[in-house]
């Protein structure tokens, strides 16, 4: 009668989880393509255009805009054939899959934690919060949320106390699909071997063997991976040709950036342009604020296993985008889709903690108290949070927007006025998208290939509009 009761709670627990997501991102149905990365994924890409051996073939062989990721580009193949380039279907789809990844987000953490309030919470501000805007109403952020939907699934399956080996194949197989819809995967069997170490307290000769296959799955898609993340041009390069201290230092200052936007929100982008010179005092204060952390997991290593996980896992999920190897972003929202459950699930655990009362007479009244100041904050934050979200999230509802609000942040950022001259461009305001291109060549210091790039659009506008200004002027010519 209890596990009929436990999983009507848990269904109803979950359903709220759905209509909360659902409702924070349904505006998203409405917004277009945006000019970054979609017209690859979608608009151009031959690969999802009609069912064929080819097409297939192409999907399951080929990368696509920097990532090997088949699995994603074959639900974009369905999608095609179900709606065409409507962007509509793309967005609800995005919306249902994040939707999905709260829920097994909930399960999840209510396992490892044992604690329901623990395990909701943690997943409501998974699915409100303001930072998953980019994940989910980015279209070609599918990657992203399938791989997770996939490594969630995954975890779900292998983090027990006694995985069995139908447990085992589980995660191997959820694995594989996690690979095949994104490489970020290749940092879950890492994950599984400390969660074995720390909180199954199992000897390393013993785990490890048990992530052979895992770790040799997740390097294929690493080598494939990396070849095409340093072959093709996009995104920022200033950063490039930093040592690998300077590197370190730099995502000192990033790692703090992200905390500071999980817990105050604004000032949200689709780029970023950190500072990566004159910043050697955030790089002081940002490593002795690591080294207190440090050292305060350490003390709890011992009673608190999971607590020292999540701080590795923190990491290992952020540790193919710290550029140890090189890609064109130093960072962005969607790269704490993932980590951010465990910062939210620490900062619930903690209010927990400050708000369990002691065994007393009055027990069952401070419980009472207790559960209410619980939901009260709960409520709160929830709806700040999608206070938030329903703000920011129509900045993604088409390039003009997307790229105005950016260069409203970063205003001498090459790549973004390059973006917003391509999207004048798009619209047919070719007078105004060469004016912008050419201030940019004047205003801002792009390196060699950005100036390449902006030297060229212009001279090609510039020839376009003299050959319509002279179409214009015979036109005008023969009718007088």
């Amino acid at each position: 009668m209890s596990d009929l009761l436990n999983r009507h709670r848990t269904w109803w627990q979950s359903s709220v989880l759905v209509v909360l997501g659902m409702v924070v991102f349904w505006p998203s149905a409405s917004f277009d393509f945006v000019n970054w990365d979609d017209p690859a994924y979608l608009e151009h890409n031959e690969l999802i255009k009609e069912w064929s051996w080819q097409n297939l073939k192409g999907i399951a062989t080929e990368v696509v805009t920097r990532n090997y990721a088949p699995l994603t580009i074959f639900s974009f193949l369905i999608e095609h054939t179900l709606w065409g380039l409507n962007p509509a279907g793309y967005h609800i789809t995005n919306n249902i899959l994040h939707a999905i990844n709260g829920i097994l987000v909930f399960l999840l953490v209510r396992r490892l934690s044992e604690s329901t309030f623990v395990g909701w919470m943690t997943a409501a501000l998974f699915l409100v919060h303001p930072v998953q805007i980019e994940s989910v109403v980015w279209i070609s952020s599918r990657k992203g949320l399938l791989c997770s939907m996939f490594m969630l699934g995954a975890m779900l399956a292998r983090m027990k106390p006694q995985p069995t080996s139908r447990d085992e194949g589980r995660y191997v197989f959820l694995l594989a699909l996690a690979l095949f819809s994104k490489a970020h995967a290749v940092v879950l069997p890492p994950i599984m071997l400390l969660y074995d170490l720390l909180v199954r307290k199992k000897s390393f000769p013993e785990a490890l063997p048990r992530q052979v296959i895992p770790g040799f799955m997740s390097l294929l898609l690493l080598m494939l991976t990396t070849g095409a993340q340093n072959s093709v041009l996009g995104g920022v390069r200033g950063h490039m040709s930093l040592e690998l201290l300077h590197i370190l230092a730099v995502d000192v200052t990033i790692l703090w950036q992200y905390m500071a936007m999980l817990f105050c929100p604004t000032d949200l982008c689709v780029m970023y342009d950190p500072p990566t010179s004159g910043i050697w005092p955030q790089v002081l204060i940002g490593i002795a604020g690591l080294v207190v952390v440090g050292l305060g997991l350490w003390r709890i290593r011992r009673t608190h296993p999971l607590w020292i996980l999540g701080a590795c896992s923190f990491f290992l999920l952020l540790f193919p985008m710290l550029n140890f190897f090189r890609i064109t972003t130093l960072m962005n929202d969607r790269y704490l889709y993932l980590p951010s459950i465990i910062v939210f699930a620490m900062a619930v655990s903690v209010v927990e903690q400050l708000l369990r009362v002691a065994d007393s007479p009055l027990r069952y009244l401070l419980d009472l108290i207790s559960n209410s100041t619980k939901a009260a904050i709960g409520f709160v934050v929830i709806t700040s949070c999608m206070f938030l979200t329903q703000q920011h999230q129509t900045v993604w509802s088409g390039p003009e927007s997307l790229w105005t609000h950016a260069l409203s942040q970063y205003p001498d950022m090459p790549l973004l006025r390059i973006q917003y001259a391509v999207t004048l461009y798009d619209q047919g305001r070719l007078t105004d998208a060469l004016d912008v291109m050419n201030r940019a060549l004047k205003e801002c210091r792009p390196d060699e290939l950005d100036f390449e790039r902006m030297q060229q659009f212009a001279v090609d506008w510039e020839r376009e509009l003299t050959t319509k200004q002279a179409t214009a002027d015979n036109s005008l010519k023969h009718g007088a």
